[in-house]
């Protein structure tokens, strides 16, 4: 269960209140704790400018397998393995993750929890973006967990791959979710051999579901959106970008909304580079 005391979606002000009233726990000892880990997932020149105060940096790369031609797909276990020893992962670890973009890379740490079975996490809406609107205080300390050694296992049903995807093209109950650009969609701005669009995608592209005008963060009526453009709970969903990294961010939304959702992880830079994948070119 998630820690009663955050639930999977964080507003910047209500998590500092809980920092406070953590700090002020664990000063006079008057409570046990879960142990908590704030990830920040911006660029590393915004986590030295100034981060949401405790956090730990994490480059978005180690979340990435960085192999050509599909360099997004998830790691290696012993690479992940890795990446949450330095995090300090352990069985009740609560993440409280976020980014400096509007949700893409903490989304895509966030299904990398899921893909590794631990459901212990929170999003700050908005991320630092909200954090800053809110003026709330950054710090530039740099800050690193308690190193652990966990042994993962891999959960396969919030991946996707080609064949998945295949078997759905016919399915009138499925939905492919393309987060990426219109011009990307239709073919316009091509980043693999092939351009267009995997056969029947919906394109929502992901800062769709975004409020800039709110500090990034998801919009208020983000379900009534996805209903408009046909993704709704009654669909199989699977959303991809080019690297799994904007998509990241709308599988992220799809699971909030309790959505049946899974991420292609290869996503266009692989279905777009294989000789046999299917294409759609749209128009205007």
């Amino acid at each position: 269960m998630l820690n009663p005391l955050l639930p999977p979606v964080i507003e910047p002000v209500e998590l500092h209140q809980y920092l406070d009233a953590r700090a002020s726990a664990l000063a006079y000892n008057t409570q046990a704790l879960p142990p908590i880990c704030i990830i920040d997932l911006s660029s590393e020149q915004s986590y030295r400018a100034g981060h949401i105060p405790n956090a730990v940096y994490l480059p978005p790369t180690a979340l990435l397998s960085g192999r050509p031609p599909a360099p997004g797909k998830i790691p290696p276990l012993a690479q992940l393995e890795q990446v949450f020893g330095y995090l300090g992962l352990t069985s009740n670890t609560h993440f409280i993750v976020y980014d400096d973009e509007g949700g893409g890379w903490a989304g895509r740490f966030i299904w990398t929890l899921d893909v590794i079975g631990h459901p212990h996490y929170s999003y700050v809406n908005g991320g630092l973006l909200a954090w800053k609107k809110n003026a709330l205080a950054v710090e530039q300390h740099e800050h690193r967990a308690s190193a652990t050694s966990p042994a993962l296992n891999i959960h396969s049903g919030v991946i996707a791959e080609i064949p998945d995807i295949l078997a759905e093209l016919n399915n009138n109950n499925a939905r492919i979710w393309d987060a990426r650009s219109p011009e990307e969609f239709r073919g316009e701005k091509v980043f693999a051999r092939k351009g267009g669009h995997i056969p029947g995608a919906i394109n929502c592209e992901w800062t769709q579901l975004m409020a800039p005008q709110n500090g990034h963060r998801i919009r208020s009526d983000a379900e009534h959106y996805l209903q408009s453009v046909g993704l709704t709970k009654k669909h199989s969903i699977i959303t991809h970008c080019q690297s799994h990294h904007r998509s990241g961010f709308t599988y992220l939304v799809g699971k909030l909304l309790g959505f049946n959702i899974k991420a292609y992880h290869g996503s266009w830079a692989e279905w777009g580079n294989h000789p046999n994948t299917p294409v759609e070119e749209t128009t205007l």
